[in-house]
């Protein structure tokens, strides 16, 4: 038969900075779905890789001392051993400075432009660069970017514009006559609604404020912006040409998936969609949006120090427990949590209890009572049938799963047949079996079964954990390991003979994992305190520095200068003050934790700093609407940070 061609792809990383374990589940999760094409019988393309232009790009370069193109090799770099390092089997590893595609974007624009889908013009509104995106005055968010809250800069230039408004009708009949287009249901209906219908205002697609991008032809001060540049790479790197479109982009492009996260489906399925419009080319078949995978209850940044890499997760617990962590904790629909109490308490209950324990006894099992040996099973009973009608509705599932994007759900129903496995072998008891010539007898199908269970799971898990998929597929010395051959139970040939019981994996010592993490920051802490102590003047405890930070990630902390009107103590409460401050733009309630060392007329009157964008808390059932600013000292007490009288409140610190 045939094979039918299949494009994944996945957002392509900024090369900004080293991608974190959450920019990581784009790449891990279109692989799985890679793998599981390919076990199908599809002849898949993977694309991946890397956006590399703009001005954020450009800013971080000249700050570092370095060209652009250095900065943007070396972050590639990281990005592609990330991929490599977790088994990413993409089929091309695409960079937006790549010759191919950069000629290809600058056709894209010449033919868009003479066919009056582009056209010059001046833009003037709110410009944020972390984003790489321009926003009308209504369009922010309490005066910042409503994307992701940083300040905006106002900007003024000559640039050209892509006719999105154009295409309004199209795009509205193109989603209505493919509702399962966008995926999951609740993102389609939110870009519908909130970018869709209200209104396509035309988009600023070059910018002339930097020089880091794609040149425009026959405009060379005028460079390409992202929304055509990066968002062309899905073609580009097939080989599109707007003359003579190769034969492996006509091939793949007629059946392709794209894998990318929630914030980033308006430029997919708006911008990219008209832009393909535009071309005349066919559409993409499916947009899977996926959720975050966040730090507790947070989104990852370095800022906030809560980030966690992928080569972190795998030195520690291997690359397929973290691949399984991270397909397994994503939900369909909702935000996934990671923490490494979490991961630790998956690998050691999914992992090394459940599945590793099963393959392990199991094989040992069939080595100690028969030699190694698997004997054709007979006389089956009810258990044995109902082992058997878990495993076939398992793999049943696992098309279902895949196709709709449900890799949470694919995993547990593995997990899950695992757990029944481990119940029959509690249920049959194959040490009291082995004890009688009439217990054997059964003791022979007892041990079939679950070889055959262990071969499905290690059948399904291939796409998940292929490595692992690889080793219990070696273990029971099978190479039936296709998923066709999950239609029906049985298929494990009679006679053959197992080899060695290896554990998968080795249970992990939670207590050693956590204490060795926090030696690691303990020691950068002591050395800073090594350093504090030789001799001067006593200092106040100086703990580590966070990650570096881009002046764009602190601009998101506004720090205000405010006038203290009232303060009085919280009754109850020993620690607590509860401030009213003019902020500048009215009054605003603050709860700080400084009574130890204030009273209430010390700092009535008083300029004081105030971290003025955090969001409300509630402590001892006040609202806090912000933070003092106070320095730590050496003794443990804290000083507020007090501003000259003529600094008028409201005035931003920067």
């Amino acid at each position: 038969m045939d094979k039918k061609p299949c494009l994944i792809t996945t957002a392509i990383a900024y090369t900004s900075k080293k991608p974190h374990i959450g920019n990581t589940y784009d790449v891990v999760c279109a692989d799985a779905l890679a793998r599981f094409k390919r076990m199908q019988g599809y002849d898949v393309f993977f694309l991946t890789g890397t956006d590399e232009h703009g001005q954020k790009i450009e800013e971080q370069a000249t700050a570092a001392g370095i060209t652009p193109k250095e900065h943007v090799d070396m972050i590639a770099g990281e990005v592609k051993r990330t991929c490599d390092m977790l088994g990413v089997s993409y089929s091309r590893f695409i960079r937006t400075t790549d010759p191919d595609h950069e000629r290809c974007v600058q056709k894209i624009f010449d033919k868009l432009y003479k066919q009056g889908d582009i056209y010059k013009s001046e833009y003037e509104g709110w410009y944020c660069v972390p984003c790489e995106s321009f926003y009308t005055e209504t369009q922010l968010v309490d005066g910042k970017c409503p994307d992701c809250g940083r300040e905006v800069v106002k900007t003024k230039e000559e640039a050209y514009f892509l006719r999105l408004s154009k295409y309004q009708s199209q795009l509205e009949k193109f989603l209505e006559d493919n509702p399962d287009f966008i995926q999951p249901e609740s993102r389609k209906k939110e870009m519908i609604n909130n970018f869709i219908k209200p209104g396509l205002q035309d988009l600023c697609i070059t910018r002339s404020s930097f020089k880091w991008g794609i040149p425009v032809d026959f405009d060379p001060k005028h460079v390409i912006y992202v929304w055509i540049d990066a968002l062309s790479n899905y073609i580009s790197g097939l080989g599109y040409d707007v003359d003579n479109p190769s034969e492996m982009y006509k091939y793949y492009w007629q059946n392709c998936t794209h894998i990318i996260g929630k914030d980033i489906l308006r430029f997919h399925s708006i911008y990219w969609i008209v832009e393909l419009m535009a071309l005349g080319a066919m559409l993409p078949k499916k947009i899977f949006a996926h959720p975050w995978l966040l730090f507790g209850t947070d989104k990852m940044s370095k800022s906030k120090g809560n980030v966690i890499y992928a080569d972190d997760l795998v030195t520690r617990f291997g690359v397929d427990a973290t691949r399984y962590y991270m397909l397994s904790e994503m939900p369909f629909a909702a935000d996934g949590s990671i923490s490494y109490e979490a991961v630790i308490e998956r690998y050691n209950t999914d992992l090394a209890n459940t599945i590793g324990n099963l393959v392990n006894r199991t094989v040992a099992m069939v080595n100690k009572y028969f030699g190694g040996y698997v004997d054709a099973p007979h006389d089956k009973t009810e258990l044995d049938l109902e082992l058997e009608a878990k495993a076939l509705e398992a793999a049943k599932n696992l098309s279902a799963h895949f196709e709709a994007f449900r890799f949470a759900d694919a995993c547990a129903d593995v997990l899950a047949l695992a757990r029944r496995a481990n119940k029959y072998i509690d249920e049959t008891e194959p040490w009291a079996l082995a004890k009688t010539e009439e217990g054997k007898s059964r003791l022979v199908t007892v041990l079939y079964e679950l070889i055959e269970t262990i071969r499905f799971i290690g059948i399904m898990i291939r796409p998940i954990m292929p490595e692992t998929s690889e080793k219990i597929l070696a273990q029971i010395n099978t190479d039936l390991d296709g998923l066709d051959t999950l239609c029906a139970f049985g298929g494990y040939a009679a006679g053959t003979k197992v080899g060695e019981a290896v554990p998968l994996f080795a249970r992990i010592d939670s207590k050693k994992i956590m204490d060795e993490l926090k030696a690691e920051m303990d020691a950068v802490k002591a050395k800073i305190e090594e350093e504090n102590s030789k001799g001067g003047e006593p200092k106040a405890e100086v703990k580590p520095l966070a990650d570096e930070i881009a002046i764009d990630e602190f601009a998101k902390v506004e720090l205000r200068a405010a006038k203290v009107l009232e303060c009085e103590k919280l009754e109850k409460s020993q620690k607590l003050l509860k401030l009213k401050l003019d902020d500048g733009m009215g009054t605003r309630q603050v709860v700080s934790g400084i009574a130890k060392w204030y009273n209430s007329e010390d700092l009535i009157g008083k300029t004081v700093v105030v971290v003025a964008n955090l969001k409300p808390a509630k402590l001892c059932g006040e609202e806090s609407q912000g933070m003092i600013v106070c320095a730590e000292m050496p003794d443990g007490s804290a000083k507020v940070t007090f501003l000259d009288g003529s600094v008028p409140p409201g005035a931003k610190l920067r």
